[in-house]
């Protein structure tokens, strides 16, 4: 018998693992959710002991360059023949604004309503919970006035072709005409694919581009609301005078923060904190 006959199949080589072996497999595939978890609970905490400053000035910053997605996204609607397949590739303008804030480590809002919400669940105190609240309102409004900002920048600094501003009005038209209900509803699965990227992203080293544009390219191609895009969308339509500012805010500005709370903040981080919460204990 030859020494090759004499030798088992490959896959009978693969049957012959003991029990400490598939025990030590089943241990690291658990260490990984809570490695993760674990990542995105110590920046949530680095989040909460920040000057309030600095998350001011950030949060300003991300305001204004989310406002990219808007224009980087009429730009290629203007670019591109008006055809069926033009919104597959129009849509990944949107991801521009998303790539700056968070490869620029900024502070944006739905992303700060995860890693801020899982030190708050796992100790549930006066003091974790009013560094939520003001991490949240802090950044939230400093996003909105980046916004408004780059809203006014826009529409009278002449920087955009008249096209261009045509389209960004355009775009910010097709959300402002959404009701409260379709807009909280739209809202939902915005705030939990931000709240799945933000879950990925330590598991991602080398490719944060491709998740965040992943990610982000199927909010805007499920034409979903994320409050802090649409504010500059609504910026925007209040500013050319076709719908007033309160009923933008009241309609469309409160229901999608409330549903991109719910859908990443609610939905996911709780989810994701029960899944590791009690093995975290261990």
């Amino acid at each position: 018998m030859s020494a090759d006959a004499a030798k088992p199949p490959e896959h009978e080589k693969e049957e012959h693992i003991t029990e400490e072996e598939r025990e030590q497999a089943a241990t690291l595939t658990r260490l990984k959710s809570r490695i993760v978890y674990e990542i995105i609970r110590q920046e949530g905490r680095s989040e909460l002991s920040r000057p309030q400053s600095s998350i001011w000035w950030s949060g300003i910053a991300a305001g204004l360059g989310i406002s990219m997605s808007l224009a980087m996204e009429a730009m290629l609607r203007v670019a591109l023949p008006d055809t069926d397949w033009r919104p597959l590739v129009e849509n990944l303008g949107y991801s521009a604004g998303f790539l700056i804030v968070m490869l620029g480590r900024l502070q944006l809002f739905t992303e700060n309503t995860v890693t801020a919400v899982l030190p708050t669940l796992a100790d549930p105190c006066r003091r974790t919970i009013l560094g939520t609240t003001r991490l949240w309102s802090t950044v939230f409004l400093a996003n909105m006035v980046g916004t408004l900002f780059a809203a006014v920048f826009w529409t009278y600094s002449g920087a955009i072709s008249p096209e261009v501003g045509a389209a960004v009005l355009e775009l910010s038209l097709h959300v402002a005409d959404w009701g409260a209900g379709e807009t909280f509803m739209r809202a939902l699965p915005a705030g939990f694919l931000i709240a799945a990227l933000v879950w990925m992203m330590p598991s991602s080293e080398g490719s944060e581009f491709w998740v965040i544009l992943f990610f982000t390219y199927l909010i805007a191609l499920g034409d979903f609301a994320h409050v802090v895009v649409g504010s500059a969308e609504l910026f925007m339509v209040a500013l050319s005078g076709e719908q007033g500012i309160f009923k933008l805010l009241g309609v469309n500005l409160l229901p999608a923060l409330a549903g991109n709370i719910i859908g990443g903040a609610g939905l996911f981080a709780i989810l994701a904190w029960g899944q590791v919460h009690e093995e975290m204990e261990d």
